[in-house]
């Protein structure tokens, strides 16, 4: 059909029932159709429109990737809003600035992103778009009609040179730069790349749905294609997840069944070495050239472990190494690349899927024309090509000559067309001799020498007399002298480093999102006109100890100080993993907070002493790539045998046993009501029998759906028989799989690692739609009284974003006390609270909030 504008897409493409987002936010997913996403981008117009807002108002998106964002995006276009998208790692400072420079309307804001006081700017939350951020709440939104003019709008519709977005690309060090993308824009870039899918879609079917793992932020434009517009095309799903670790997104690929792994080129480094310890062999070359299934039988581990379905990685945003595309080249996995700005909404050249050139950045899309210009300096010319930039004519002349648009980049065209870039043109040395230098080059040379975690070539001297400065981050123990003795011995000699310089932070600087190094901060700091991360860092009380002291308040928190010392449980040492991933903009794995482990140590591997860390996407660490802590979690309990056996045998035996020995007297089953979804329920504990009694409370449609959480030491002598006789070994293993099976118990570990992994195995039950019933005390009390609530409770809940339902038991401790072998009938009460929302972070507080609760029931 006819593309006029965006709209035109969204009227045709997203409105099946198929899956079309899945959000991975590290413990609960969250799937949307294509449906979901349609009525409540819908209702989102409509809430602007109430809000008072007008065509052609400026709506500022500062979150992270997720449904709610792509919800907003589409409901400002259907209102005839312009879409101000920034990176969620922006400092509130530039978004504040931003923006005041576009006269915003409206601040959406992902979790816990806080902007400065912007006066006369409305500042929500993305799930105030709905009744909540979820798509249950977004499918009960009132229907619309499904017809193109069912568009909430003021006057006529949009066309296509009315403006979509405006993206800002600079503004750290600078005044910031909007480009402004209209909807013909975009569409100059979807169209022609439809039209390729339509050639060969017949062929994809088979392998339908296409799964695209997207990495980019979607304020980044490549990144808002490959999520946005081109999956809809295919009928696909694209899938976001939290952070960056390697072991975690290979484990997303292959659970999820992915097809196409989006992402910059950083990522592909830090898979190559992830590969590279899980399966050796990687390492070693074929003596020749093999077709792609003798490469896939010979690298079959490694296919194994990403899973048989996935075959291809997109990567765009920044230059990619040859040596990284011919290594996943060599593996059997197919690398597309291509080339483009923001400037270009984004797409100028793309390589086929079918005819990829190694080196080369592709051809031309349909409608977009190249030419290299006398200094090399690559000029598009395209539909795709924007106006100009926002309130900035003195920025839009200078890019803008004979109706070519100056790219900035330097490259070459092949005798076949393709485009071949080398690099940026103003990064670009020039030695006293007159030979050019291109930074690139000789990172390469640099970053395959052992010991060397990230390296950022810039111009030292002066202008007429520049020469090659390498500024390096190295591992403990490397020599900087002989990095550079090895790397010039490989490089021409105008290529040469004359100079170098040894970061002192965790990271060189990188842009947000697509990982470019900052060369002008770098030449700063080489100048010394430029405070370090190292600077920032202390400044800012970024330390281990410092996040320590939150959990253990009035001790003294040294170097030397061990997690044992502190005495964290293994729900704490997940808080705690949590709130350094918040403080480091990293990912931790929980097995790195092992015990024994010094603040020093821990801090040392922040800063960037564990294999891989300077290639961490977020410019910070992946503190563990290793596998977690082996703890084994019943999946076999959520087959639809096992589930229409469990509903078999509550209704048949298993709930009326119980309410023989406990009558049970249920107060405030109605409050259930209001609780949309799945929920957690958080009781008070007083017996084994506590789970039974709380499930024949609930309303039959309810109950078939709950998980019990249980301490997986209470199965000790199965999960490490080690020390335990075989008698009870047996008793321990009948009891777990009878739990697992008859109340979907899930082992939740108290004190020993893994806990972590069986909290994500809960948010996977929360995401298919079953509730979990947690007792936050973490053990049973003899006495009847309620004991302190821990902050897991509360913890989980903010990560799978799930109300609380409070519920007090009283009296299942009369009918089997700890230590009874049988139950004695007596009279049970079962009180439901209203459902609590853990809005903040403080886990604490909010446990405490469900603790009195609990209380007054």
């Amino acid at each position: 059909m006819r593309r006029n504008t965006l709209l035109d897409l969204f009227d045709d493409r997203i409105r099946s029932d198929r899956p079309f987002i899945v959000h991975d936010g590290g413990y609960r997913s969250v799937t949307w159709s294509y449906a979901d996403i349609r009525r409540a981008a819908f209702t989102c117009a409509e809430r602007l429109r109430l809000a008072g807002g007008a065509p052609g108002d400026r709506v500022v998106l500062w979150g992270e990737n997720r449904a709610e964002w792509i919800v907003a995006f589409w409901g400002c276009l259907l209102a005839r809003a312009v879409v101000v998208p920034m990176d969620p790692r922006t400092s509130p400072t530039l978004v504040g600035r931003v923006a005041r420079i576009v006269d915003a309307r409206i601040v959406f804001t992902g979790a816990d992103l806080r902007p400065p006081p912007l006066d006369g700017i409305d500042v929500r939350a993305f799930d105030e778009l709905l009744a909540s951020g979820r798509p249950e709440t977004a499918a009960a939104a009132p229907e619309l009609p499904d017809g193109s003019d069912s568009r909430p709008r003021a006057g006529p519709g949009p066309e296509g040179g009315d403006l979509a977005e405006i993206i800002f690309t600079s503004g750290a060090t600078a005044d910031p730069k909007g480009v402004r993308i209209t909807h013909a824009n975009v569409l100059a870039n979807i169209v022609p790349v439809e039209r390729e899918i339509r050639k060969y879609a017949r062929y994809g079917r088979p392998f339908f749905p296409l799964r695209f793992l997207n990495l980019l932020p979607l304020s980044h434009m490549f990144g808002q294609a490959m999520a946005t517009f081109i999956p809809p095309l295919l009928e696909g799903v694209t899938v976001f997840m939290r952070g960056y670790n390697p072991a975690d997104i290979v484990r997303q690929i292959r659970t999820r069944r992915v097809s196409v792994l989006v992402c910059v080129p950083k990522i592909l480094e830090v898979l190559r070495d992830h590969v590279l310890h899980v399966a050796p062999e990687a390492a070693t070359a074929p003596d020749s050239p093999e077709p792609v299934w003798r490469r896939w039988w010979r690298y079959r581990r490694v296919h194994r472990l990403f899973g048989f379905k996935f075959w291809s990685f997109v990567v765009g945003a920044a230059p990619l190494d040859p040596e990284v595309e011919a290594f996943w080249s060599r593996l059997g996995f197919l690398v597309i690349q291509g080339y483009g700005l923001t400037e270009t909404a984004p797409i100028v050249t793309l390589n086929h899927p079918f005819r990829t050139r190694r080196g080369s950045v592709g051809r031309p899309i349909a409608g977009i024309e190249v030419r290299i210009a006398d200094d090399g300096e690559i000029l598009v010319r395209g539909g795709n090509v924007t106006s100009g930039y926002y309130n900035a004519p003195e920025a839009t002349a200078a890019a803008f000559r004979d109706g070519w648009f100056h790219t900035g980049d330097v490259g070459a065209l092949d005798a076949d067309g393709r485009l071949h870039v080398h690099g940026r043109k103003k990064e670009m040395i020039v030695t006293p001799d007159g030979r050019n230098v291109f930074p690139d080059d000789v990172e390469r040379a640099v970053a395959e020498i052992d010991g060397v975690r990230d390296v950022g070539v810039v111009a030292g001297g002066t202008a007429g007399g520049e020469h090659v400065h390498a500024v390096l981050l190295l591992a403990p123990g490397t020599g900087p002298e002989a990095v550079v003795r090895r790397a010039n011995a490989t490089l021409e000699d105008h290529q040469r480093i004359r100079a170098f310089s040894v970061w002192p932070g965790p990271a060189l600087p990188r842009t947000d999102g697509t990982r470019k190094l900052k060369r002008g901060e770098l030449r700063r700091w080489v100048a010394g006109g430029e405070r370090t991360a190292a600077d920032e860092q202390a400044a800012d009380g970024r330390t281990v100890a410092d996040v320590l002291s939150r959990f253990a308040p009035g001790r003294t928190i040294t170097g030397a100080t061990t997690l044992e010392e502190i005495g964290l449980s293994s729900l704490e040492r997940i808080e705690l993993a949590l709130a350094l991933e918040r403080r480091f903009d990293c990912t931790v794995d929980e097995t790195a907070l092992a015990p024994s482990a010094t603040v020093d140590e821990l801090q040392a591997r922040l800063a960037g002493a564990s294999p891989g860390a300077a290639d961490s996407p977020a410019g910070a660490v992946a503190v563990a790539a290793a596998p977690e802590a082996d703890i084994t979690l019943p999946a076999w309990s959520q087959h639809p045998a096992a589930r229409a056996f469990r509903r078999l045998a509550l209704a048949a035996f298993l709930m009326p046993l119980t309410r023989m020995f406990a009558w049970v007297r249920v107060e405030g089953r109605e409050r259930l009501d209001g609780a949309r979804g799945p929920v957690l329920y958080a009781a008070n504990h007083q017996s084994v029998m506590d789970g039974p009694v709380i499930l024949a409370a609930l309303p039959a449609a309810r109950r078939h759906l709950v998980a019990t959480a249980a301490a997986r030491e209470w199965f000790a002598p199965h999960f490490r028989p080690a020390g335990h006789s075989r008698g009870r070994r047996i008793g321990a293993a009948l009891a777990y799989y009878l739990g697992a099976l008859c109340f979907n118990v899930v082992p939740l570990p108290q004190r020993e690692a893994g806990a972590r992994a069986a909290m994500r195995h809960l948010g996977t039950l929360l995401g298919e739609g079953s509730s979990v019933l947690i007792f936050p005390e973490g053990r049973r009390r003899e006495t009847g009284q309620i004991d302190t609530f821990q902050p897991g409770v509360a913890m989980l809940a903010a990560q799978v974003r799930a109300p609380i339902v409070p519920v007090r038991i009283d009296g299942v401790d009369r009918v089997l006390p700890v230590g009874a072998r049988w139950a004695r009938p007596g009279p049970v009460r079962v009180a439901f609270g209203d459902p609590i929302e853990a809005d903040g972070g403080d886990h604490a507080e909010i446990a405490r909030r469900i603790e009195r609760a609990v209380r007054t029931l």
